[in-house]
């Protein structure tokens, strides 16, 4: 036994001698590189002031996958509205500006025109149809304040930002606040916000590649409360998402500081008062625009004109389709900086934009991940 020992250990030796050889040459000649997984998340902030200067970023829009080319925007492009004026007059803003996030970053006054047109008073209520509009509503003053408010028509927009027909639309329109679009292509249900009357107009349209036509205009939801402020001009009904599997509505209704469910907003033909109270509580401080998130949340900007708190200023806010709160996080510093929102899927990525109306500028930013985090 003492001999064998003796002999094999020799043999363990070589063996490993070997394999320890073996595995020497599969070994890079240099070091490994340093992990280049990014930690920085994909984020640009751009200004939203063009030339002309125009201030108060309202609406927010993404151009969705398949938008067709041959225009001046092209899908992943955002598109800002704005609301006011060089002078910072409210209801005086003119212009639409573009941004692409793989292009350069644009320092104030620079900031690209998409369109440029004679309605002012730009307001949140801008969205695009993959077939290769865009819409935008009007609510004017004539010197910023609330005693010369007029309310302004639907305008639509081809893909260079020119206004065709069915413009300007004002049927069963009470100053056009925001909108939400349920879109199929050849048609679509586009939801509009009433600032001025307190309700929501369902537009039923048709739509080829060179024109929209409205078929129906239907008021579909009223009782929403509409009155003057101070610092936002009007208060009203605002932001909207529509859910076409249960086809609810939901409306961010400023004043009243609430989120409400309108059902059977796709098919209705009437008003029915202003639906079910979905989300009311502390967290919500005057919600402005609203949108779904890709968990199936749903996401909602603070204006702070409505349930103030300076330690909690400019917040956007998430919170489930059953009405729970889940996080918020402050576009701003300061009260009034969050204002329109947008949020879609382009080139397997989540795009999320959001204004800040105090910065006068826009902050995009991708996610890979499919959802976003409840944690």
């Amino acid at each position: 036994m003492k001999g064998m020992a003796q002999y094999s250990a020799p043999v363990s030796v070589l063996a490993i001698s070997l394999i320890a050889a073996a595995a020497l040459t599969l070994l890079p000649t240099t070091a490994p590189a340093a992990d280049e997984r990014p930690f920085l998340p994909k984020t640009i902030v751009s200004s939203t002031v063009p030339e002309n200067g125009d201030v108060n970023p309202y609406g927010v829009a993404i151009v969705p996958p398949g938008f067709p080319s041959g225009g001046t925007i092209a899908p992943g492009d955002v598109l800002v509205s704005n609301f006011n004026n060089s002078d910072n007059l409210q209801g005086t803003g003119t212009t639409i500006i573009k941004f692409t996030p793989s292009g350069p970053v644009s320092p104030a006054g620079q900031a690209s025109e998409f369109f440029k047109g004679s309605f002012p008073g730009l307001t949140t209520a801008l969205g695009v149809l993959k077939r290769g509009f865009v819409l935008v509503g009007s609510v004017s003053t004539a010197d910023g304040k609330f005693a010369t408010i007029k309310a302004g028509p639907l305008l639509f927009l081809d893909r260079n930002g020119n206004v065709i027909s069915p413009s300007p639309f004002t049927t069963k329109l009470d100053g056009p606040w925001d909108l939400t679009i349920d879109d199929q292509f050849d048609n679509a249900r586009v939801f509009v916000s009433n600032v001025l009357n307190g309700t929501v107009t369902r537009l039923d349209l048709a739509i080829t590649s060179s024109t929209v036509t409205v078929k129906a205009a239907t008021v579909i939801a009223s009782g929403y409360t509409s009155q003057e402020n101070d610092a936002a001009l009007i208060l009203g009904p605002t932001g909207l998402a529509y859910d076409p599997e249960d086809d609810v509505l939901f409306v961010a209704s400023t004043a009243d500081n609430t989120i409400f469910a309108v059902p059977q907003a796709g098919s209705r033909t009437g008003p029915s008062g202003r639906g079910g109270i979905l989300f009311q509580d502390d967290h919500l401080r005057g919600p402005l625009a609203l949108v779904f998130a890709p968990n199936g949340n749903l996401l909602t900007a603070n204006g702070d004109a409505v349930n103030d708190d300076p330690t909690q200023p400019s917040e956007i806010v998430e919170f489930t389709r059953t009405g729970r709160f889940v996080r918020q996080f402050n576009v701003d510093a300061a009260e009034g900086g969050a204002f329109g929102i947008g949020l879609a899927s382009v080139s397997n990525l989540v795009r999320f934009a959001f204004v800040n109306d105090n910065a006068v500028d826009l902050t995009v930013t991708d996610r890979k991940s499919p959802e976003l985090p409840n944690d």
